[in-house]
Parts: C-alpha cells; sequence; structure tokens
C-alpha cells in the first residue's frame, strides 16, 4: 500500500489485542514500524510478529501503564529501538463499570491511571519526539458511554472517558504550534472487553445493538484500524482537537 508514513514509528498501548493489535496492522500495512506496549508481553510479541509480515519493523515492550517511571521508561526504550515517535495511540485502558456504590476506590482509580493519567504521561513524554519532525500525532480513546441520557451503571467510567477528550482539547491547543495534531477516536468494535461485556449483560447487549444505526459493531482492523491508520494521512492535516466517533451512528458527539 502506497502511504506517506512509510518509515514513520507509531507507539500503540494496549497493542497486544482487540482495537490496538487492528490499529498496529493497519500502519503496518502503509509501512509504519510497530512499538507495540502492552501488559501482557506474550500478547504484544505476536502482534509484533503479524506486522513484521508487512515488512516493516516492529518490536514488542511490556509496560505497565498505571505506573508513572514504566512509561518513561518505555519512551526512552522505543526511542533507543526506533530513534523516533511520529505516532501515539493511547489505547490501553481498564474499564471501572458498576453502579457509584458498586465501584471500589481501586478500581476507579485504575480507571484514571490507566486512561486520562496513563494518555497524559504517555503525551508528555513523547512530545519532544513528537515535535522532532513537525508531523506528530495522538490518538486518544473516549466512548459513547460518557454520552448516556442515563449514566447508571457508568458514570465511573464515563467520567474516565470524559476527562480524555478534555486532554485531547487541550493538547491540540497548545501543542498545534507544535506540529502536533490531537484526536480523539469513539468507537465500538469487537474486542474482547466488548464481547465480554455481551456475554455478562446479554439483555443490555441486545438493546444496545438496536440503537446503532448501521446494526453493527465495527471490526477492530478493518473499521476502526483503517480509519485510524487514514487520519494519520496529509489529506486530513488540518484536523486537530476534534472527537471522531466510529461508532456505527449510534452517539451524539456535537
Amino acid at each position: 500500500m502506497s502511504s506517506h508514513l512509510k518509515g514513520k514509528v507509531a507507539l500503540i498501548t494496549g497493542a497486544g489485542q482487540g482495537i490496538g493489535r487492528g490499529i498496529a496492522l493497519s500502519l503496518a500495512k502503509r509501512g509504519v514500524s510497530i512499538a507495540a506496549v502492552g501488559r501482557t508481553l506474550d500478547k504484544v510479541e505476536r502482534v509484533a510478529g503479524e506486522a513484521r509480515e508487512q515488512g516493516v519493523r516492529a518490536q514488542p515492550f511490556r509496560c505497565d501503564v498505571k505506573d508513572a517511571s514504566s512509561i518513561i521508561d518505555t519512551v526512552n526504550v522505543v526511542i533507543g529501538a526506533f530513534g523516533r515517535i511520529d505516532i501515539l495511540v493511547n489505547n490501553a485502558q481498564q474499564s471501572p463499570l458498576g453502579s457509584l456504590l458498586e465501584v471500589s476506590d481501586q478500581q476507579a482509580q485504575d480507571g484514571l491511571d490507566s486512561g486520562p493519567m496513563a494518555s497524559l504521561r504517555f503525551m508528555k513524554a513523547c512530545h519532544p519526539h513528537l515535535k522532532a519532525f513537525g508531523d506528530g500525532i495522538i490518538f486518544n480513546f473516549t466512548s459513547s458511554a460518557s454520552r448516556r441520557w442515563d449514566m447508571s451503571g457508568y458514570g465511573v467510567y464515563g467520567g474516565v472517558k470524559a476527562m480524555t477528550r478534555q486532554l485531547t482539547r487541550a493538547a491540540a491547543a497548545e501543542w498545534g504550534v507544535d506540529g502536533i495534531r490531537v484526536l480523539t477516536i469513539a468507537p465500538h468494535a469487537d474486542s474482547p472487553g466488548l464481547k465480554g461485556w455481551i456475554d455478562a449483560n446479554p439483555k443490555e447487549a441486545e438493546a444496545f445493538f438496536k440503537t446503532i444505526p448501521l446494526r453493527r459493531v465495527g471490526r477492530c482492523e478493518q473499521d476502526i484500524g483503517e480509519a485510524v491508520a487514514a487520519l494519520c494521512e496529509p489529506e486530513f492535516a488540518y484536523l486537530t482537537g476534534a472527537t471522531i466517533p466510529l461508532d456505527g451512528g449510534q452517539a451524539n458527539f456535537d
């Protein structure tokens, strides 16, 4: 696939499965070298192997995104291995689902630390490297759960994801002069996390699918990965600070 992205480097968290894997493979098809980051090394090793089949450099990196020092160490190791970072994908997230009385303090803290705090830390650590070549891009992730009219059972998770959107808006405003674009993606995809939720909540899931105008959940690589990769291309060079819903038309982010 011909792409101006050939030779660039993407650091992708939560790359061992689901949406992270889909994005890694879609970028690899465009010639992007992949730093596959995740908690479970054997998962990111497999994804790195799949990316190498596309003819690009790819390496796995183990990182606990809830640990600030682990984030700094990971960015430094990736720079040592690849010499640059052009694309940052903050995909990792622990989801603190449940009512306000059910979600423990630790679950809420884990949601914050693995989501917006990890995104912020990676953004700050990668900033000088994204700035160095003048066309860096960051992808953060939110959810339609932050836009529900009935937040019952989603208050903490929705709050975590809403915070992530504000980080995107701030970074887009502050770092545009550095040549860095920052976007938020709001996906529905057939990831292991969603499949687990469907299995645990079959009736709610059935009703949920009826609210998606396209009547299906997105595919991790073909629908989410390909869209994210396309947003890295020069045709979208004037787009920053926005939330991009890849959810079959379900949520209203206006």
